[in-house]
C-alpha cells in the first residue's frame, strides 16, 4: 500500500471560492455526485431521489453554542475566549484564551458586553496544556447565549450576524455543545427532510475547534488528533442493524457523523454509548459502518481531506476536487456538498 504524506493532501484553491455566506436557501446549494467518474453536477434538493426506502440517513444533532467571548483581564489587557467544552453539571468550561500575555491561575477575566460577567482562571488543561479551565459566574449556557458570538471558522472573514445565528446551525440542532457546525447538515431544510424516502437516525458529536487544527508533520503518524465527545443511542444501533437486514446503505451526513459511527464500532460491532474519540482516519482505514457520505469540501492538508480520501479513494477525491474548482463550486462551511460512495475494499 502507498504511504501518504501531508503534501499529498494539498490542492490549489482560488480564495474567491471560499464561501463567506450561505446559499440563499439551504437546499439550493450544489451537490457534486461523486460516486463514479465522471461526476454529475446536481442541486442539493435532488438528494432524496438518490436514496432508496432501504437506506438509512444518519445525522449529527449537536447544537452550536455562542462560544466566542470578548473581554479583558484584571490588568486591563484585551482577551478573546473560545469555549471548547462545557462541563455538564458545573459552572466550569474548557476554553482557548487569546491575550497578549496568558492569564495565570487565580486571575479573573471580565467577559461579555458591559457589565458582563466574571470568569476565574482555575488552571491550564487539555492536550499539552493548550486550554484553560475557567469557572464562570453563572450558568455557562445562559451566559454564552446572552454575551457570546457565533464561533465562525477562521476562513470566514466577517463578524457574526443574525444571518449566522440562523444559518450556522442545522434545522434539527438539539444538544448544545459544538463550537463548529456539522456543515453537511446545513443543506437540509424542513421541506427536504419531509421528502426523504428512507428512515433517519441520529448521533451526537460535539465538534471542537480542533477540527480546524492544521496538521504540521509530513509524517501523518506523528499527528495527534484532537479529542471530541460523542454518543450513539441504542435506537441508532438498532436502525443500522435493520438497514443492514433489508439490504440498504448507511448514509452518514457529514464527517462528524461518520467519525461517531466508526468510533462506536472500533471493537468490531457497533456499540451504543458515549465516549471520547480521537479517531484519525487515513487511507487504509477499514470502515465498518458507513456505506455513503454526504460532506462539504474540506481544507487542504486537513485531517478531513485524509478521511474522505480514505473513504472514496485518493485518486477519486483528487479528481472530484479538481472538477469542483473548475466548475466554481463553493468551498468549506458555507459551501456546496458532495455525495460519496465507500471505495470497495
Amino acid at each position: 500500500m502507498r504511504t501518504y504524506t501531508l503534501s499529498d493532501f494539498d490542492y490549489a484553491l482560488p480564495p474567491e471560492l471560499i464561501a463567506q455566506h450561505p446559499a440563499a436557501q439551504r437546499s439550493s446549494s450544489r451537490l457534486l455526485d461523486g460516486r463514479a467518474q465522471p461526476p454529475i453536477d446536481r442541486v442539493f434538493r435532488e438528494l432524496p431521489g438518490l436514496l432508496t426506502r432501504e437506506d438509512l440517513l444518519v445525522f449529527n444533532d449537536t447544537r452550536v453554542i455562542k462560544a466566542r467571548l470578548f473581554g479583558r483581564k484584571d490588568s486591563g489587557g484585551g482577551v478573546e475566549v473560545l469555549v471548547e467544552r462545557l462541563l455538564p453539571g458545573t459552572q466550569a468550561v474548557w476554553a482557548h484564551v487569546r491575550a497578549s500575555k496568558s492569564p495565570r491561575p487565580g486571575s479573573r477575566l471580565q467577559l461579555g458586553q458591559e457589565p458582563g460577567f466574571g470568569a476565574e482562571v482555575l488552571s491550564r488543561c487539555g492536550p499539552e496544556d493548550s486550554l484553560f479551565h475557567l469557572r464562570l459566574e453563572g450558568d455557562p449556557l445562559a451566559l454564552l447565549e446572552q454575551h457570546g458570538h457565533v464561533p465562525l471558522p477562521p476562513y470566514i472573514t466577517h463578524a457574526d450576524s443574525a444571518e449566522d445565528e440562523s444559518r450556522y446551525q442545522t434545522v434539527f440542532a438539539d444538544k448544545p455543545g459544538a463550537v463548529a457546525a456539522p456543515t453537511a447538515s446545513l443543506h437540509f431544510d424542513e421541506a427536504l427532510l419531509a421528502q426523504l424516502p428512507c428512515p433517519r437516525a441520529k448521533v451526537t458529536l460535539h465538534v471542537g475547534a480542533g477540527t480546524f487544527q492544521p496538521v504540521r508533520s509530513e509524517n501523518l503518524a506523528e499527528h495527534q488528533m484532537h479529542s471530541e465527545w460523542f454518543e450513539v443511542p441504542q435506537a441508532t444501533v438498532d436502525a443500522v442493524a435493520a438497514c443492514r437486514a433489508r439490504g440498504g446503505r448507511v448514509v452518514a451526513v457529514g464527517t462528524t457523523t461518520l467519525r461517531a459511527l466508526e468510533s462506536a464500532a472500533a471493537s468490531g460491532a457497533l456499540q451504543a454509548g458515549a465516549a471520547e474519540t480521537r479517531l484519525f482516519i487515513t487511507p487504509g482505514f477499514a470502515f465498518r459502518v458507513v456505506d455513503a457520505l454526504v460532506t462539504n469540501f474540506h481544507l487542504p492538508k486537513s485531517t478531513l481531506m485524509m478521511l474522505v480520501s480514505a473513504f472514496a479513494g485518493y485518486d477519486q477525491i483528487r479528481a472530484l476536487y479538481a472538477h469542483a474548482v473548475v466548475q466554481r463550486y463553493r468551498f468549506f462551511s458555507y459551501g456546496d456538498a458532495m455525495l460519496l460512495a465507500r471505495v470497495p475494499e
